[in-house]
């Protein structure tokens, strides 16, 4: 793991976005509130609040920081579902890969709930 003690302590953001390819069937369910496992769009949000927060578990060598805010926006197009995630914090080393693995998180979870229709 890299030494940043040194480093001073700044504010810093980092934003990441991402698509996932759905059927028109399972868009169509995810806009009508109709996806069989629930919803898919806030569990989709939790997902990625909860990736952030367990960056540093998931990803080797990634320093653990105190994330100060995770913010997802969620938009369904006729092709899918575009998550993009921004993550804050005040702290010696970035929020990239907090945001990175959020949207990914957040992606597998929309895929997952809504594979089955």
């Amino acid at each position: 793991m890299v030494d940043v003690s040194g480093k001073e302590i700044t504010s810093r953001a980092a934003r990441a976005s991402g698509t996932v390819l759905l059927s028109p069937a399972a868009v169509a369910a995810l806009r009508e509130g109709t996806v069989p496992k629930g919803d898919a769009l806030s569990v989709a949000r939790i997902a990625a609040i909860q990736g952030a927060k367990r960056t540093p578990d998931l990803i080797p060598l990634c320093h653990p920081i105190g994330l100060h805010s995770v913010a997802v926006e969620l938009e369904v197009a006729d092709r899918g579902v575009t998550i993009t995630a921004t993550t804050r914090t005040a702290d010696r080393t970035g929020v990239e890969m907090e945001a990175l693995v959020a949207v990914g998180v957040a992606l597998l979870a929309v895929y997952d709930m809504c594979k089955a229709v």
